[in-house]
């Protein structure tokens, strides 16, 4: 499928859909640091794909036909943070600019699908009334429309952000009768083979997700496969090391004759917190500035600094409570490569937008943009129904 990434920011709609197996034919973004990184990221070039700046000056007939279209469009005037001027405000009007060019459209020349991103308070601002005209729009248009509200958080990152998300289908008259929603959240992950053989004896990264367990019995039908995992965690001096994933657990853990010091392994105890706007005691999400460890991070936004607030001491590791919390506490600030890890980009994305763009733009960026293991999901999703509906017609 082909598709056009409108409101496009640094492209994590883009990503998620490349990731999926769609082609990206075009984009438009205003922001001049975003365009920049996204060039950087998807390394494009002028010519490669069709791109206009301001989606208030594209005409319909310059659009190139595609299979879907994206649009995160502005939240400003939806968000609990701005004045909620609604739908009908200057920035999150810009909506109805992408109305315009649908209906500009002959009907078959209009995108088979749309998948639409917004805050979640679009779904209560003005009372309910503008998502009703949002859902008015498109269905006055020709599409069968669903909606989900989906958390970052279930998707594979640390970070607490609740979404909306439209994916409206034109009708054209079959339907299958399959749903996108609801979506089983995944972490995005794909299987990464390192080496190749029948199901069984097949070799996979502990990076990549897991394959299906088949329902065969005896030894080879049965298993997932066999994964690559570091048994010791040693540096190249056969120190130990500390690591985010455990080792494998073996029979002789804690005990015997071993060349390999990472054997007798252990548990590094510190207590982190997400901490937001240290420095504005009144800016809260959901009541809070600091959460328990363990917990998400807070929404990324564009106006907030995020940060964690690290304790290591026993009194703080086993006394949770905010009056015992802060005896050798410190606080930093998320770098801007952990605010983009938060949004599922993949560190080789952010190395290229770092090198034409400032840490503040970076910072902004990540904010603006959307969660790039939702995305994939949602794409999975219409992949797989696109593809269910092509075996269907084959057998008739």
């Amino acid at each position: 499928m082909k598709f056009i990434d409108f409101f496009a920011g640094i492209g994590c709609f883009s990503l998620g859909l490349e990731k999926v197996g769609f082609e990206k034919v075009g984009y438009c973004e205003i922001d001049t640091f975003a365009v920049k990184s996204f060039n950087a990221i998807h390394d494009m070039k002028e010519g490669d794909c069709w791109y206009e700046k301001d989606i208030r000056t594209v005409t319909p007939e310059s659009v190139p036909n595609a299979d879907i279209w994206t649009a995160g469009f502005p939240c400003q005037d939806v968000s609990v943070c701005g004045q909620q001027r609604g739908i009908n405000g200057e920035r999150s009007g810009l909506f109805f600019e992408l109305v315009r060019l649908l209906k500009g459209k002959a009907p078959e020349n209009r995108p088979e699908w749309l998948i639409i991103e917004n805050v979640k308070n679009l779904l209560s601002v003005n009372h309910g009334w503008d998502f009703t005209e949002v859902l008015y729009s498109l269905a006055s248009l020709g599409y069968d429309i669903e909606y989900g509200l989906l958390n970052s958080r279930f998707f594979g990152v640390p970070q607490n952000r609740e979404r909306i998300y439209i994916v409206a289908r034109r009708y054209t008259g079959k339907r299958s009768g399959r749903k996108v929603f609801p979506i089983t959240a995944t972490d995005g992950k794909s299987l990464i083979q390192l080496i190749g053989g029948q199901q069984g004896n097949r070799v996979y990264d502990v990076r990549g997700c897991s394959t299906t367990m088949t329902a065969n019995g005896g030894g080879q039908g049965a298993k997932t496969g066999l994964y690559l995992t570091n048994f010791s965690f040693m540096d190249l001096n056969k120190n130990s090391v500390i690591t985010n994933i455990s080792r494998c657990v073996k029979a002789r853990i804690n005990a015997g004759i071993t060349n390999r010091s990472g054997d007798n392994s252990g548990v590094l105890c510190v207590c982190v917190r997400a901490f937001i706007t240290p420095d504005r005691e009144t800016k809260r999400q959901n009541g809070r500035r600091m959460k328990e460890s363990g917990e998400p991070m807070f929404c990324l936004t564009t106006q907030d600094k995020h940060g964690i607030a690290i304790c290591s001491c026993e009194k703080c590791i086993y006394n949770m409570d905010m009056e015992t919390f802060g005896c050798c506490i410190r606080i930093r600030r998320l770098t801007p490569r952990e605010a983009w890890r938060l949004q599922a980009i993949e560190d080789k994305y952010f190395d290229k937008a770092a090198a034409v763009n400032s840490d503040a733009q970076l910072y902004k960026q990540a904010g603006n943009s959307v969660t790039v293991s939702v995305v994939y999901a949602i794409g999975m999703k219409i992949k797989e129904i696109a593809e269910a509906e092509r075996g269907a017609e084959h057998e008739v």
